[in-house]
């Protein structure tokens, strides 16, 4: 059997009010000297001011650098203020997170994952989703971070739609697996048990933990970021993003194709993909619909503001996003009239 290389995060540090430890944390990793924290123009207000001073007043030297832009060229300027630093602190949402990983990849410098808000599962993955230079979203290698510091009292402050956006992806998990099952049976692709028993585990986490997630009890939000965290370790281990990322995923990429200037977030897309492919899996597509309205997550195209012919588009575009990435949509051969059957069928669009 091949050797199969599996990077994880060191240290994984969920709970109430931790920002302040963020240099008991460094000091344990050995990460000494200069820091770029990377933040957005709200989250530095947030969580980024606090490290500042934690770290300033330890006597490291802190630079810091507000991003907002995912284009690629603009990610390449970070890329090289990088590497004048020891280490990179990521402190935002998943575009910053997304940044700051891909920044420490290139670089050759480890990075400290901290997020305000857990809109999607890239919190602790190898994968970074930024816009190519052809304006299209795209997936590059990325760092899995050194260490992930979650506050709790943070997080749960974070605008209830990116907490549930949150939900929905990983609950997506479930047509992610399934999908990987399908494609090692059809192609022999790489599986592994444990990573998918471990997407698995997440999805059915947050799906039991709908009624505290959406009334914000401190249970609910920290089953919500160690499911986030663990369904990023899934993909470390699966060397991939297999196990959070199938079918549902690919419809997601083709909505952000042909309407790029929408509204609606990755988990909410994803959360839909989910019902869709899971009639195709002939899986019981009710049940998420039901946990998703119960986390309050849209289930229909008009709830995300969405046409309903671009949804039909996007259902028919999917299986050739990632061409090597055998999914369901390779078997369901979805021409428009099937795709506008499959999501009249399962209430998406009217």
């Amino acid at each position: 059997m091949d050797a199969h290389r599996i990077e994880l995060p060191r240290e994984i540090i969920i709970g109430n009010g931790i920002l302040k430890d963020i240099e008991a944390v460094c000091k344990k990793l050995q990460l000494e000297g200069s820091c770029l924290l990377l933040s957005g123009p709200t989250t530095m207000k947030i969580a980024g001011e606090t490290i500042l001073k934690e770290l300033s007043s330890s006597g490291y030297v802190v630079n810091i650098a507000i991003v907002d832009s995912i284009d690629k060229p603009e990610v390449d300027k970070i890329v090289e203020k990088a590497k004048a630093f020891d280490f990179i602190i990521g402190v935002g949402g998943g575009k910053v997170i997304d940044i700051a990983k891909y920044a420490s990849f290139k670089s050759g410098i480890p990075f400290i994952s901290v997020p305000t808000a857990p809109s999607h599962d890239g919190i602790a993955s190898s994968r970074a989703t930024l816009n190519g230079s052809n304006g299209l979203r795209a997936s590059y290698d990325a760092q899995v971070p050194l260490a992930i510091i979650a506050d709790i009292d943070i997080i749960s402050k974070a605008p209830y739609r990116l907490i549930a956006s949150g939900c929905a992806d990983v609950i997506s998990n479930m047509i992610s697996v399934e999908d990987w099952q399908l494609g090692h049976k059809n192609t022999q692709e790489y599986y592994s048990d444990y990573a998918a028993s471990i997407a698995v585990l997440a999805a059915n986490v947050v799906s039991d933990s709908a009624d505290m997630i959406k009334n914000l009890d401190q249970r609910g939000i920290r089953n919500l970021m160690e499911a986030i965290v663990s369904s990023g370790a899934a993909m470390c281990i699966a060397g991939s993003s297999r196990p959070a990322s199938g079918s549902e995923h690919l419809f997601s990429h083709a909505l952000d194709i042909l309407m790029p200037e929408k509204k609606s977030l990755h988990g909410e897309q994803c959360g839909v993909g989910s019902i869709l492919m899971a009639y195709l899996h002939k899986l019981p597509w009710q049940r998420i619909v039901e946990n998703l309205k119960r986390l309050g997550c849209p289930t229909t195209a008009r709830e995300m503001g969405i046409p309903d012919d671009v949804i039909v588009k996007a259902l028919v575009m999917a299986k050739d996003i990632k061409k090597d990435r055998y999914t369901i949509l390779n078997e369901a051969n979805l021409d428009e009239e099937k795709a506008r059957e499959l999501a009249r069928k399962t209430g998406v669009i009217g």
